[in-house]
């Protein structure tokens, strides 16, 4: 399914979905903490107030990103959706740091867990919520090609294998009555946190960065073109970047010089729809130059190679 890259407003109903989960699943932690005592269970409640931070900063920046292009933003609003993730990112590695602190006393100096039974009931309670809501968010994020869901969905993910930890540390303690289990498990919760907050914003930092589209679609692109190649038409300067769920993709596209502007237009038109039906989503654009002119061939890099003015 295509998706109309002006009309994705419909996307900020998942973040909603993630903001109710958010506050059901804290409510359901801090009660399964205030039950037991559990240092683990209580950064478990952490980084699910951490979890509606990043869906209330979902929902700002999809809000953002659906706008449509104006005269200030020629190329569209989809980028809102990096900060989003990159902020979500980094309030993961916050709430890790949060559990580290609050662990290192329980360590030292252990606490006895009490009502363990009932206080893993609500959690598991909690960690289902998470469960669906992360598996509904990551079907949509592939749909829709949305970095900001697909982020969240991952940090739900994160917090629903957390949970599975916290759950296993606290049902040891229960078994062996060896207290240091508790923060002991909430060190190992922390460190996971701290590497899915770090994968998040490496993905945000290099969609900021215009890091190339990956391989298989910049193959699909090259694959597009290959018709036109066997017909004696060359190509350089091929270069791809994207903006969210839009991607874009540039090239030169070169023929013989004794080309009429119109054939050389009605070729570029065939490109760039070809372009655009192997890779859904994207703006393509093409620039026409000649076999015939030496200049053509001084700008296949970003900055062009000084060429002697051209004669009138």
């Amino acid at each position: 399914m295509t998706i109309d890259p002006n009309n994705r407003s419909f996307l900020t109903r998942f973040a909603w979905l993630s903001i109710g989960a958010a506050v059901l699943t804290i409510a359901l932690k801090t009660i399964a903490y205030l039950l037991t005592g559990s240092v683990g269970l209580l950064s478990d409640a952490l980084e699910s107030l951490v979890n509606l931070v990043g869906a209330l900063m979902a929902l700002a920046m999809l809000t953002i990103a659906a706008r449509p292009a104006d005269e200030d933003h020629a190329y569209g609003h989809s980028k809102a959706e990096y900060f989003s993730s990159g902020v979500e990112g980094t309030l993961i590695v916050i709430a890790a740091i949060s559990i580290i602190i609050t662990a290192i006393p329980r360590l030292i100096t252990p606490k006895p867990l009490e009502q363990v039974g009932l206080g893993l009931a609500v959690s598991v309670g909690a960690s289902l919520v998470n469960l669906i809501v992360a598996l509904i968010l990551m079907k949509a994020s592939k749909r829709y090609q949305s970095i900001t869901l697909e982020a969240n969905a991952n940090h739900l993910m994160t917090d629903v294998w957390t949970s599975g930890g916290v759950l296993i540390g606290v049902g040891l303690v229960a078994i062996t009555g060896w207290q240091r289990l508790d923060p002991i498990v909430a060190f190992i919760v922390a460190a996971n946190i701290i590497w899915s907050g770090y994968r998040i914003v490496k993905m945000s930092a290099l969609g900021l960065m215009d890091t190339a589209l990956l391989v298989e679609e910049q193959n699909l692109v090259t694959k597009a073109l290959e018709p036109y190649a066997e017909k004696g038409v060359e190509f350089h300067a091929l270069r791809t970047r994207q903006s969210g769920a839009r991607k874009f993709v540039s090239l030169h596209v070169i023929v013989p010089g004794r080309w009429t502007v119109h054939r050389g237009h009605r070729l570029l038109e065939n490109i760039e729809a070809d372009i655009r039906h192997a890779l859904p989503n994207s703006t393509v654009f093409t620039h026409l130059e000649s076999l015939n002119d030496p200049a053509s061939w001084d700008d296949t890099n970003l900055d062009r190679t000084e060429t002697p003015p051209l004669e009138k």
